[in-house]
């Protein structure tokens, strides 16, 4: 049970590769360690893995097509594991192309290899931002996805598109997951709880967009990795109630499928602070700001597909996580 897991020191592909070699997995982990967020905290996640045996590092670039062909070349992978992406909603708005590159580019990449190699299955991460303009909730993947509102969103979107193809023309097996909102230890510095976080610890208002009217759909890190490896040996097969005159968005006649992977429960933006507020012991000062572009209102998930696939079902209350959050920040900065 060979795995390739890129972006491995990255928040979500650290904690799957963790939970893979725990089952018993050979994991190469490849990333390239840009400077988006912290490369210091990058590489105290992969310090962690490199203590396990089972565990290779490889610092490569999916955009280098050549080099990452050599390294499947040097490793039978059955399995690999996509998470590396160009993150951030808000980013992609002023740096279209590292979107472009990372996200479309990269992609492609993967795939040829993951074709050339005869990989058994292909995972890969997708996003709730792929929803979009949608209003309907809670997000279901039955549902048309195709009015996002950010390059990253629609770069998700692409590789959901990109992934049917290779899978129709090459019969190979590919799972895309929707990640909604993860957070926990060892998550982002640009997302939410470490900046709320900071600025309440700091005594420094947090910034509250769409005046507080928000909704996310908060999902624990060790549940997404469960799910993701719960999915792994999953392995698509061609839908036989799949027709092309009513189509099923998430389902294909090819091995391919789409899943949500969420909390299944949308939490309102001020609960969700007032939450991290008890888990820190502290007040925060609040400033309320409009909607920023690119951002959406809301995100929900349905899950009911994917946990009829796995057996998948989240079972870490928000207070409980946001408490392992906040144990972890105050250890670690």
């Amino acid at each position: 049970m060979h795995i390739l897991v890129t972006g491995a020191a990255g928040f979500i592909g650290f904690h799957l590769a963790q939970r893979l070699l725990q089952q018993g997995y050979s994991v190469v982990g490849l990333d390239n360690l840009n400077e988006y967020y912290s490369v210091q905290l990058k590489r105290d996640r992969l310090a962690l893995l490199e203590r396990h045996a089972a565990f290779t590092f490889a610092r490569m670039d999916l955009v280098n097509g050549k080099l990452l062909n050599t390294l499947f070349q040097a490793h039978n992978f059955s399995y690999v594991a996509h998470l590396a992406a160009q993150a951030g909603v808000r980013y992609s708005i002023k740096h279209p192309q590292s979107y472009i590159q990372s996200n479309l580019v990269g992609f492609g990449n993967m795939l040829e290899a993951c074709r050339q190699h005869h990989v058994r299955h292909l995972v890969f991460a997708s996003s709730s931002s792929v929803y979009g303009l949608n209003a309907k909730l809670p997000y279901d993947v039955r549902d048309n996805a195709d009015h996002p509102v950010s390059l990253y969103a629609a770069s998700k979107k692409a590789n959901e598109l990109m992934a049917h193809a290779y899978s129709h023309l090459y019969h190979l097996p590919c799972t895309g997951l929707r990640f909604f909102t993860v957070y926990g230890p060892w998550g982002r510095p640009d997302m939410a709880p470490h900046l709320f976080t900071e600025a309440i610890l700091k005594g420094a208002p947090i910034k509250v967009f769409n005046h507080g009217d928000m909704q996310r759909d908060f999902t624990y890190i060790d549940d997404v990795a469960e799910g993701v490896a719960r999915v792994i040996e999953c392995i698509p097969t061609p839908d036989p109630e799949w027709r092309a005159s009513a189509p099923n968005p998430a389902a294909s006649s090819a091995p391919w499928r789409i899943y949500n992977v969420g909390n299944n429960q949308a939490v309102n933006l001020m609960d969700f602070i007032t939450a991290l507020e008890q888990a820190l012991g502290r007040a925060s000062e609040k400033k309320l700001l409009p909607m920023q572009p690119g951002d959406v209102r809301a995100t929900y998930a349905n899950i009911d597909d994917f946990r009829d696939l796995t057996g998948f079902f989240p079972s870490t209350p928000l207070a409980e996580g946001l408490g392992r959050f906040v144990e972890w920040h105050r250890e670690y900065y």
